[in-house]
């Protein structure tokens, strides 16, 4: 089968079209024929040996998919060949074919495309296990959410909103604080590019409160990190809950003192994790997202697909920060 392969640590550049042998569905496993490959930032991290996973090489990129199921292998109940189905599989994505736990694998309703399919369980299933389990989000609080017209931020703003909450979306270009209006954000503020001194950092903070008013944020959702951290936790309410969960601007360092004197909690949120050690409580999650989606009141908003042989530039691209919403490499 085809597939895009990382031979040798490195960036997106070094990706190219190869072959694997056809995987085979091992007991407690299915073949899906992929359709789709959704790109998300641990992409870039794991064909550089960056990632906590590192698979044997040659591997293709790619760890959520959308397709048809082609085989069931022995003890898979609840999946047969033909199924429509998106599924987890931390790498192998960007290939024709792929083998999956079929405990990772949800089946895709009719009338959900495969694109927005597979754009939905990483980054939606994160958020929804940031705000629901981690945040304790309720109804009428105020959300910060940064980098809130990327993939994860995005879904973010349109969760968040779905459940009740008023959101304050920061981004970096007016450009994508339209995107995020359009996606349900009440407020949008646009701060400005990284590193910031002292004086910066105070006034990110600033235009930070701002926006969120005199009560503050309740909860936090940075997928960010770096500079943008400290200046975001010094706007959170008291007793909030500032959710952790990635750090393509930077690992950041944060004043400790802050959390005392707001009463707060900084949570990390990992969610591929907690899916594997909460099987149950993820379907429960993945099935809200679906009736939520269903309702109109969610949607993977896909900007940009690829072909195969483009999925290098596509993760150069998410990884440049210059990308909105979700990119998704197709295969027809």
């Amino acid at each position: 089968m085809k597939a895009l392969l990382s031979t040798a640590p490195g960036g997106p550049e070094t990706l190219a079209i190869g072959d694997l042998p056809d995987p085979a569905a091992a007991p407690g496993e299915v073949v899906v024929a992929v359709r789709a490959c959704a790109v998300n930032f641990p992409d870039a991290l794991i064909i550089e040996d960056r990632y906590q996973f590192k698979p044997p090489r040659p591997f293709a990129p790619g760890g959520e998919v959308a397709g048809i199921i082609e085989a069931a292998g022995e003890g898979v109940t609840g999946f047969a060949p033909g199924d429509r189905v998106i599924a987890m599989c931390l790498s192998g994505g960007m290939a024709e074919k792929v083998a999956v736990p079929a405990g990772a694998v949800f089946a895709l309703p009719d009338g959900f495309g495969f694109a927005e399919g597979s754009a939905l369980l990483m980054t939606y299933g994160t958020v929804v296990h940031a705000l629901v389990d981690r945040g304790r989000l309720v109804a009428g609080e105020t959300v910060l959410v940064l980098g809130a017209a990327g993939g994860v931020g995005l879904a973010a703003v349109e969760v968040a909103s779905a459940l009740g909450a008023r959101v304050v979306a920061a981004v970096s270009s007016e450009e994508k604080a339209a995107v995020a209006r359009a996606a349900g954000a009440a407020v949008t503020l646009v701060y400005g590019a990284a590193p910031f001194d002292k004086d910066g950092s105070r006034a990110l903070a600033n235009q930070f409160k701002a926006a969120l008013g005199s009560g503050g944020a309740d909860v936090i959702v940075d997928p960010v990190g770096g500079d943008y951290a400290e200046p975001a936790l010094r706007a959170i309410a008291w007793a909030g809950r500032y959710l952790v969960i990635g750090f393509p601007a930077g690992i950041p360092k944060l004043p400790l003192n802050l959390t005392l004197l707001k009463s707060c909690d900084v949570c990390g949120v990992f969610w591929g994790e907690f899916a594997r050690r909460f099987p149950q409580e993820n379907a429960a999650n993945v099935a809200r997202l679906f009736d939520l989606w269903g309702a109109g009141k969610i949607g993977p908003q896909v900007t940009q697909t690829y072909a195969l042989a483009d999925g290098g530039a596509a993760i150069a691209r998410l990884a440049s920060r210059a990308a909105t919403g979700k990119l998704v490499v197709t295969l027809d």
